[in-house]
């Protein structure tokens, strides 16, 4: 499969929305489409990624996964991507400092639901991360309090943004982080997995 480079112009404010997506799902769009409107971000991009390096498991092909992502998300300002197979980054920090490289005028935002913030502190130079762009947390059916006491969270209290100014956060200057409680999707794609819905032969 080619991976082609996304286009952004220059001043454009782009979430991120890192993951596996093993299969991608309902969820998956809804917070995206959320993350537009409340950070108010002039697209999104959908890094399906190689594997999960905190994951034993490995995920299922990355052709797979990306034709179920697009058959999934459709949005004019959504890009589903595969750019970390073309850097062969494998940890976030690393793939952040080269989209930075690529893209030096685009102003990017982090984009994550409220379980990865309580593990944030296992990833790779996560502290790097906080301080390298802004981040917009997703509360999803519970994983507020967990998000809430989470070494991260209380590390970085200080930059919280309140929800009610979620929509500077895309051009504030890091480290700065919202958290925002929106109606969620429960569906999981472990949930999926586990009923037998993906089995990743095929989108």
């Amino acid at each position: 499969m080619r991976f082609d480079i996304p286009y952004a112009r220059p001043g454009m404010n782009v979430g991120l929305l890192g993951g596996s997506f093993d299969p991608a799902h309902e969820g998956h769009v809804h917070i995206t489409l959320e993350a537009l409107k409340r950070f108010r971000l002039d697209r999104v991009w959908w890094l399906v990624s190689p594997g999960n390096p905190l994951k034993a498991r490995g995920p299922a092909p990355l052709d797979a996964r990306m034709a179920r992502a697009r058959a999934v998300m459709h949005h004019p300002r959504v890009e589903i991507t595969g750019i970390e197979a073309r850097l062969g980054t494998r940890f976030t920090a690393e793939t952040l400092a080269a989209l930075f490289d690529l893209y030096p005028d685009v102003r990017f935002s982090w984009l994550m639901g409220a379980d990865n913030l309580a593990d944030f502190h296992r990833w790779e130079r996560w502290e790097e991360i906080m301080e390298a762009l802004p981040v917009g947390v997703f509360a999803r059916p519970g994983d507020r309090v967990a998000a809430r006491m989470s070494p991260a969270a209380r590390r970085f209290r200080a930059a919280r943004l309140p929800v009610w100014a979620a929509g500077q956060l895309a051009t504030s200057t890091p480290p700065r982080w919202c958290l925002v409680n929106v109606p969620m999707v429960a569906t999981s794609s472990t949930a999926i997995r586990a009923a037998g819905g993906w089995t990743g032969g095929e989108a």
